[in-house]
């Protein structure tokens, strides 16, 4: 059996990247990730999220709606330097 480390329950901070830019009226239901229109025309989905179950609904109301994802990266560990 594996011992769970306890820092693994501080939500992690990630930057989703899909391809248009997307109205900022959808980061409430984006589980409240910061929406932030980039440069190259794209959107940047930014935040913590709080474990694997919200990372995961969160892809998939980004398939739901059509979006091309371009990138998933976990950045920290919310309180992480």
């Amino acid at each position: 059996m594996t011992l769970v480390d306890r820092n693994d329950f501080s939500p992690a901070v990630y930057e989703i990247r899909v391809k248009g830019h997307l109205d900022t009226r959808w980061e409430e239901w984006f589980e409240n990730l910061t929406i932030t229109h980039c440069s190259d025309g794209n959107t940047l989905l930014s935040g913590p999220i709080k474990d694997q179950t919200v990372l995961h609904s969160v892809l998939l109301k980004i398939r739901n709606m059509n979006l091309m994802l371009i990138s998933v990266n976990q950045v920290k560990r919310d309180g992480a330097g």
